[in-house]
C-alpha cells in the first residue's frame, strides 16, 4: 500500500461498478497447480476428465506457448472454460487459473481484455509473470477493476505474482501488499536464475555443485586433509523460498513452489516439494500429470501428523499452560503449530474423499 494512500481507501473498488475487494483471501486447497496449453487439442481434450482430480487447472498463455500460438491459446482457454462443467468459480471442485503473458509483451493486455469479459465469472486467479514491483500489480489491479465493472462481475478476480527477477525478490514485501486482490506468490527458478546470473541450467531443485563438505578427521590433533570426506548437496532456492514465505505470511496470502523441471526424477521432485511444504508453501506447480499425485501427497498432512496435532489440541484445552505428552513438553506455541495442521486437514477433507476417510478414522487417545 502506498504511503500516501489512506488505509480507508485500500479496500474500495478501483472502478465504478467493480466488485468490492476481499478483506481476506480464501484458504482454498491448491496443492497442485497443473499447467496445460489451451492451444494443444490433445491437452484440451483431457481437461473435463481432470476436473475434480486436481485442485487447480491453469491455462498457460505465456512460456511454452509459441508466438504464433498465442491467440489460439487465448481463444482455446475461453472455449474450455465455457464448455467445461464444474471448472472455476467459488463452488467448483477445481479452480481455474491462467498465466497471462508478461506485461511488457505484445499479448498481455489482449489476454486480460479478452478473458475477463468472456470467462471472468469462472476465472479464479490470474498469474502475472516477471513481476518487478508494486507498480506492476497496481496496473493489473486497476485494469481488472475496469474490466470487472464492464462485465458486471460480482466477485473480484485474484492476482498471483511470479518471482522471476532479482528486483522482484528485492521488492517481495511491497508486491505482496500492493493490492487486496493479491492471492499469492510462486517461485520462478529458471528466469530468476538467469536474471541473477546464477550458474545453473536446472529448473528448480538442488545442484551437486552447491554443497558443504564434512570436516576432515583429526589424527593426534592434526587434520587429515587427504581423507575421504562426505559431501551434502544443498538447496539453491532455500533463501528465496523462505523470504517469499515470510512476505506472504505477513500479508495473509499464500506461497507456492514453482516448477520442478526433471519430470522423470519423481524422487527428487517429491523431496523438493516436501522441503517447500515444510517451509510453509501451500502448493506447487505440476508440469506433468505424474507430478499431481506427488503434490497431493506431499502438501496433505500425513495421518500421523494430524493425529498428533489433534491430540495436542485436545490436551491443551483452552490453549494456556503446558502439558507433557510422550515425554515432550507442549505449550501454546505447540498448539498454534498443531492447529495449522488441523485446519489444513479439515480444508482438504472437504474436497478429497480419500483424505476425509483417512482423517475421519483417526482416534485421539486419552491424555
Amino acid at each position: 500500500m502506498s504511503g500516501s494512500q489512506s488505509p480507508k481507501d485500500f479496500f474500495r473498488p478501483l472502478a465504478v461498478g467493480a466488485p468490492t475487494p476481499l478483506m481476506d483471501i480464501p484458504a482454498r486447497p491448491s496443492r497442485a497447480i497443473h499447467f496445460f496449453d489451451p492451444s494443444n487439442p490433445k491437452m484440451a481434450a483431457k481437461i473435463p476428465d481432470m476436473v475434480g482430480t486436481v485442485d487447480v487447472l491453469l491455462g498457460n498463455l505465456e512460456d511454452a506457448v509459441k508466438a504464433d500460438n498465442k491467440v489460439a491459446a487465448r481463444e482455446g482457454l475461453v472455449k474450455i472454460a465455457q464448455d467445461t462443467a464444474n471448472l472455476g468459480g467459488q463452488s467448483a471442485p477445481t479452480q481455474l487459473w491462467t498465466r497471462i503473458n508478461s506485461l511488457d509483451s505484445p499479448w498481455g493486455l489482449d489476454d486480460l481484455t479478452t478473458l475477463v469479459p468472456a470467462i471472468g465469472d469462472k476465472l479464479d486467479v490470474i498469474m502475472v509473470p516477471k513481476v518487478q514491483g508494486a507498480e506492476d500489480i497496481h496496473y493489473v489491479d486497476r485494469l481488472l477493476a475496469q474490466l470487472e465493472a464492464k462485465a458486471g462481475l460480482e466477485r473480484p478476480i485474484l492476482v498471483h505474482a511470479i518471482l522471476e527477477t532479482a528486483r522482484g525478490v528485492a521488492n517481495v514485501e511491497e508486491i505482496c501488499g500492493a493490492s487486496p486482490r493479491m492471492q499469492g506468490l510462486s517461485l520462478g527458478p529458471a528466469d530468476l536464475a538467469a536474471d541473477r546470473r546464477m550458474k545453473t541450467t536446472r529448473v528448480g531443485g538442488g545442484h551437486p555443485g552447491y554443497l558443504v563438505r564434512q570436516d576432515p578427521p583429526r589424527e593426534n590433533g592434526v587434520a587429515n586433509l587427504e581423507a575421504t570426506r562426505a559431501t551434502y548437496q544443498q538447496d539453491l532456492w532455500h533463501y528465496t523460498i523462505a523470504r517469499m514465505v515470510d512476505a506472504c505470511a505477513m500479508h495473509g496470502i499464500y506461497p507456492y513452489y514453482g516448477p520442478f523441471g526433471d519430470i522423470s526424477d519423481v524422487v527428487a521432485c517429491e523431496d523438493q516439494f516436501r522441503n517447500a511444504f515444510l517451509l510453509g508453501c501451500v502448493g506447487t506447480w505440476s508440469l506433468h500429470p505424474k507430478q499431481i499425485a506427488i503434490a497431493n501427497k506431499v502438501f496433505s498432512p500425513s495421518v500421523e501428523d494430524v493425529a498428533h496435532a489433534r491430540r495436542v489440541a485436545a490436551a491443551m484445552g483452552d490453549g494456556t499452560g503446558a502439558v507433557m505428552l510422550d515425554g515432550k513438553m507442549e505449550d501454546d506455541a505447540s498448539l498454534k503449530q498443531c492447529l495449522v495442521m488441523v485446519e489444513l486437514a479439515e480444508q482438504l477433507a472437504a474436497i478429497d474423499p480419500e483424505l476425509k476417510k483417512a482423517y475421519d478414522a483417526i482416534e485421539v487417545a486419552d491424555v
